[in-house]
């Protein structure tokens, strides 16, 4: 059988060559990396080598056994991409039930990759899973991992400490499940308000997304203050999760505020020419050592670039397709020399929740799949992210119009993450008992609150009333928007109705419109305003007990209805109602301050430029407001 219909067949490629010895210079761990890897490169045939070239999600069965079943994401079975496709990097789903089960799913996962021919381990990665957002697409579920404010709420908090904590919280979470890669952080500027992405980021404000954005790496890198206060060596290696930063050049002015998930959103624009002020963040980050980076789906419209010799048009393509921005600006001019891997999804279209959803191959529509590969590999890129589809790389190598040395560029950068992060050695299998004992740590879970808490942000104080904060204790008090579970604390009694209370406290979410079925509404898009129902209801309430409303703002909302109808307003970044009630009591005191301008009006925003930050004119709140209650 020959390699390629090996990998045809779902069996191992080069199955008929002589088994690796166990004394093969890549499995001895007292030799150099770039030793290992030559060795290593050097035994690979061309499926193995194209099969390292993609990464894509992997879902974990029922009591962390592998999956091997259907799935609503579109998800191949384990078996199929590790062993049929010689896949070694996988982006993993929502989390099973225990930590204990992650775990298991993961050395599962190890044992299928060390039956390969080569026994290259898989290295694991994932998108956020410490916080509040549920998007299949671009965050998780915390499930059992501790749980902390959106990256919005500690770019309301602005310490560099605490952000270093987080990231280091949640690096001895995923090192106890085995997850090597977080897809993330995300340094694009919530420039557009309507934006569906802006969680995720520090803010509209370079500086601060900089300065929070290298932090944010060195934790999760154990590469600063935080690791080295614990014994570590403050160096990246087996201790470390990989950080993959994104979206170069900058997402975030997508043309109406509307996602590049979709065909509708695909226009990135700069009617400002605001271009170098996104791109600020990068060369922050590359210099605290980020290992891996991400283009974005966006493509740029009408977008000029000194790239050395003057202003020059940027091809209208998406970045992971655009050599000028992956090659000569990332790899040239800010000098990166780490892991490109490209967005989810740019080659092929799939169904997903039983709905078509196209490859993000935004400006290069008409191009085949293989086309769309042989042109993200010119750009620059070493991975595709989201694609499962290697044998279009082996066909180009095969046909001539791809190189086999190319190739050997992207595959050493990607096997030598994996020698240096322990994966070939000490970190290939995890502890299950000692994943069940630090992942959801009661001292992890509590410092999550107190950040939640911390980044509570104060807009509107009652002068008087029951309403002003810090509240009284022994209080009755009437709530709208309690999650499944919650309660109030001892002291204070839950009521059923305004005419009971105190105090009110409505507990509302930033407001959106709905951009369609299945996948798509995940994506919150569309108007800030509040609905007119909403409006009156919050007054109603207003009218017979002093009230304080709460807006979770995973987007900058229009707060000015509110604002005239309550006593007091504040605002979040997700937290749940024992961490809102430590801020609101002053037990743990509100510290946020505003990551981004709020506006007045939807005219305001329609009128604003995507691009440039703090646009809209007359903001009802500015970057950096909010109150103590001290």
């Amino acid at each position: 059988m020959t390699t390629t219909d090996a990998a045809a067949s779902g069996t191992t490629a080069g199955a008929d060559l002589p088994p690796v010895p166990d004394d093969a210079a890549y499995r001895d761990p007292s030799l150099p990396v770039a030793e290992r890897v030559a060795d290593l490169l050097g035994r690979m045939t061309l499926e193995e080598k194209a099969g390292q070239l993609f990464q894509t999600m992997v879902e974990i069965g029922p009591g962390g056994e592998l999956a091997e079943g259907g799935s609503p994401m579109g998800v191949e079975a384990t078996s199929s991409m590790v062993v049929g496709k010689h896949m070694t990097h996988l982006n993993v789903l929502a989390a099973p039930r225990t930590a204990r089960e992650f775990a298991a799913w993961h050395n599962r996962l190890q044992r299928l990759a060390a039956s390969t021919r080569l026994g290259i381990p898989v290295t694991v990665s994932t998108d956020p899973r410490n916080a509040f957002t549920d998007n299949p697409g671009t965050a998780l579920l915390s499930g059992p991992f501790s749980q902390w404010p959106e990256t919005l709420g500690l770019a309301a908090v602005r310490d560099e400490r605490l952000v270093e904590e987080h990231a280091d919280a949640a690096r001895r979470e995923y090192l106890a499940v085995g997850i090597r890669t977080a897809l993330h952080p995300q340094v694009d500027l919530a420039t557009e308000p309507r934006w569906a992405r802006a969680s995720g980021t520090f803010g509209e404000d370079a500086d601060l997304a900089a300065r929070l954005g290298a932090a944010y790496v060195r934790g999760f890198q154990a590469t600063g203050e935080v690791a080295r206060a614990a014994g570590l060596d403050g160096g990246f290696g087996p201790e470390s999760v990989s950080t993959m930063t994104k979206h170069f050049p900058g997402g975030g002015p997508q043309q109406d505020g509307e996602d590049p998930h979709f065909p509708y959103g695909r226009e990135q624009v700069y009617p400002g020419g605001a271009f170098g002020t996104h791109l600020l963040p990068f060369p922050a980050l590359i210099a605290a050592g980020t290992r891996q980076m991400m283009p974005y789906y966006g493509m740029p419209v009408g977008l000029e670039v000194d790239l050395g010799d003057g202003p020059e048009p940027i091809e209208q393509v998406g970045f992971g397709f655009n050599k000028q921005i992956l090659t000569r600006l990332l790899r040239e001019r800010l000098g990166f020399d780490g892991i490109i891997c490209t967005d989810w999804g740019l080659v092929t279209d799939v169904e997903m929740f039983g709905r078509p959803f196209p490859a993000r191959a935004w400006g290069v529509e008409h191009l085949t799949p293989l086309e769309r590969v042989a042109k993200i590999l010119d750009a620059g890129a070493d991975q595709l992210g989201g694609e499962a589809c290697p044998e279009l790389v082996v066909e180009l190598v095969r046909s001539g119009r791809v190189s086999e040395e190319r190739l050997d560029v992207s595959v050493r950068r990607l096997l030598a993450e994996k020698f240096v992060l322990g994966l070939f050695d000490e970190r290939r299998y995890v502890d299950e008992d000692a994943a069940e004992r630090v992942v959801g740590h009661p001292d992890l879970v509590a410092a999550g609150r107190r950040a939640q808490s911390r980044a509570v942000t104060v807009l509107q104080n009652a002068a008087d009333g029951a309403a002003r904060l810090p509240l009284a204790a022994g209080l009755r008090v009437y709530v709208e928007g309690l999650a499944e579970g919650e309660s109030l604390g001892a002291g204070d009694t839950l009521v059923a109705a305004p005419k009971e209370a105190d105090v009110a406290l409505l507990r509302l979410k930033a407001p959106f419109e709905e951009r369609g079925p299945g996948f798509e509404s995940f994506f919150h898009a569309g108007s800030l305003e509040f609905p007119a129902d909403v409006v009156a209801h919050v007054r109603d309430v207003a009218s017979r007990v002093p009230t304080i409303v709460d807006v979770y703002l995973d987007r900058p909302a229009i707060l000015a209805p509110l604002v005239e109808a309550a006593a007091t307003v504040v605002v979040n970044f997700g937290a749940g109602l024992p961490a809102l009630l430590d801020a609101l009591t002053g037990t743990v005191p509100p510290e946020g301050r505003l990551p981004f301008d709020l506006p007045r009006s939807m005219a305001a925003v329609e009128a604003s430029r995507e691009d440039v930050p703090f646009d809209t004119a007359d903001p009802l709140f500015r970057f950096g407001d909010g109150l103590s209650i001290a």
